[in-house]
């Protein structure tokens, strides 16, 4: 298993319009990609503004790539998305899951 890491960051209000962006938006279309396995969202105060993490779950880069293209370390972000950022990741960070103690069917049945 692959999990993508992206961060943004932005002010309260705009932070609350992306995560409303990112459940109607995105998450429809990362569970239409075959190997998609889950998402989470997670933030936390930076000050002034709100840092957006978000950790997508996948079965291979493969599975990434039918994503993200052949550039799989590019973020993905629509404009939409991106006018409501004061700034984001334009790279993204995988790492193939090592140990969890967490099970898959727990993290699907959570989000």
């Amino acid at each position: 298993m692959v999990i993508r890491f992206w961060s943004a960051r932005a002010g309260e209000v705009q932070s609350q319009a992306y995560l409303e962006h990112f459940q109607k938006v995105v998450l429809p279309k990362l569970r239409g990609t075959d190997g998609y396995i889950g998402a989470t969202a997670l933030t936390r105060r930076a000050g002034d503004e709100v840092e957006i993490l978000v950790a997508t779950a996948w079965q291979s880069l493969d599975a990434v790539r039918r994503f993200a293209g052949q550039d799989f370390e590019a973020a993905v972000v629509e404009e939409q998305a991106a006018a409501l950022l004061t700034d984001f990741d334009r790279q993204v960070r995988h790492f193939e899951l090592a140990a969890t103690d967490v099970s898959v069917s727990s993290l699907l049945r959570w989000r």
